[in-house]
């Protein structure tokens, strides 16, 4: 019976397995450097306030395996799986598995940042985290989209302490206006209590402040910016501001030339009203005389027709001081709405523009601020439209009657 036979490389790598050694085994099945390779780092713990500016540690677990061929100093965050670019570790305790972090807001990762806390549901906001290199995958981690972890938008006491402050002032504001000139017309309060109309300038000018004003204090609360204020809002504000001196200053010249005529008027009216009784007591007297001369006849018709001429004058200041004399009811609000859409004549389109335009980039304003944390930076062209609504509003202001 012929014995079995075994092809060729198979049979060799069985005799092989049959007569090595122990140790040569162990070595092929159970090679250290090949289990260390396969832990991978995992992030399983965070502590500290995940909030932008504030210092946290991370727990990972085979850290210190991972960074013995690699360099931890590179590692940032992840959050919504999202690279907090440049925000590397501030300390690095490999050997304890745990990294410190610093987390800033810098130009470099400013955007990521918008992204994560713009449109805020909350104070607060479920994020997933995670550490790992800038141009890799993030790390496995603990905290995925199974369990969340709560990103703090606004601190709660700077929070709570910010909109105290926003809401007084607000409030503040609203009664002020409401009860004091401050954003009304110039002139002495009207008679009985009650008020001088809502002035459009002014109101424009409270308006914009208020808006820049709260905007400053919640991109500060969230990003801890500063230099917030961009260019095209300090022309938006020297425009307000413009359009709010220009009107002061062409209500003012009005004023003034209005007080002047009714000054010289009211002197002429005084002067005439004293004047008249005399002549008729010239004329009385002249017609008293028995006898007249033809000369007495010519002065009595003559002091006639300067008593005739006079009383004309008076009947005419009489119509213009009364024209230039502004009605009870012309000097007092009528309403908010009625007082800056409308004059005299009634309501006026160069004021509805303006009026319209403000509310539109207002809105457009707000919504820039709740959803990229930052200032608007309205175009040239748009600080344009709104010079041109202001100087056309400006310019109707002249012919236009308080």
């Amino acid at each position: 019976m012929k014995p079995p036979r075994m092809a060729g490389i198979p049979a060799l790598m069985l005799f092989a397995f049959l007569f090595a050694t122990p140790q040569t085994v162990a070595a092929q099945t159970s090679n250290p450097e090949t289990t260390a390779s396969t832990a991978k780092p995992r992030v399983i713990g965070l502590k500290g306030n995940l909030e932008a500016d504030d210092l946290i540690q991370v727990e990972v677990e085979h850290l210190d395996q991972w960074a013995a061929t690699n360099d931890a100093r590179k590692l940032v965050p992840y959050l919504n799986g999202l690279a907090i670019r440049g925000n590397y570790p501030e300390e690095i305790h490999a050997s304890m598995n745990h990294l410190h972090f610093h987390l800033q807001i810098t130009p470099e990762n400013r955007s990521v940042w918008v992204d994560l806390l713009g449109a805020p549901p909350g104070i607060r906001k479920p994020v997933t985290f995670s550490v790992g290199l800038e141009e890799d995958s993030p790390f496995e981690s603990v905290f995925d989209t199974n369990n969340r972890i709560l990103l703090t938008i606004i601190s709660t006491w700077y929070g709570v302490a910010a909109a105290i402050v926003v809401l007084v002032t607000l409030i503040l504001l609203v009664w002020l206006a409401k009860t004091t000139s401050l954003i009304r017309e110039p002139g002495p309060k009207p008679a009985g209590g009650k008020l001088r109309p809502y002035n459009l300038g002014r109101a424009q000018m409270a308006f914009w402040f208020f808006l820049i004003y709260a905007s400053y204090v919640v991109i500060w609360l969230i990003t801890d910016a500063l230099d917030t204020i961009t260019p095209s809002l300090l022309g938006l504000m020297g425009i307000s501001s413009g359009t709010a001196l220009a009107e002061a200053m062409i209500d003012s010249g009005k004023d003034t030339a209005t007080a002047k005529q009714l000054q010289d008027l009211t002197a002429e009216q005084q002067s005439i009203e004293q004047t008249i009784p005399e002549l008729q007591g010239q004329i009385t007297a002249v017609n008293a005389r028995e006898t007249m001369t033809p000369d007495d006849m010519a002065n009595r018709d003559s002091l006639a027709k300067q008593l005739q001429d006079y009383r004309t004058r008076l009947a005419q200041i009489n119509q213009q001081i009364e024209a230039l004399t502004p009605p009870a009811s012309a000097g007092v609000s009528q309403g908010f709405l009625r007082d800056v859409l409308g004059d005299s004549s009634g309501y006026s389109f160069h004021r509805f523009q303006i009026f319209a335009w403000m509310i539109v980039l207002g809105v457009i304003f707000v919504s820039a601020v709740y959803n990229g944390l930052t200032m608007p930076e309205f175009s040239t062209t748009l600080l344009g439209l709104m010079g041109i609504s202001s100087g056309t509003y400006i310019g109707f202001k002249f012919p236009e009657q308080k």
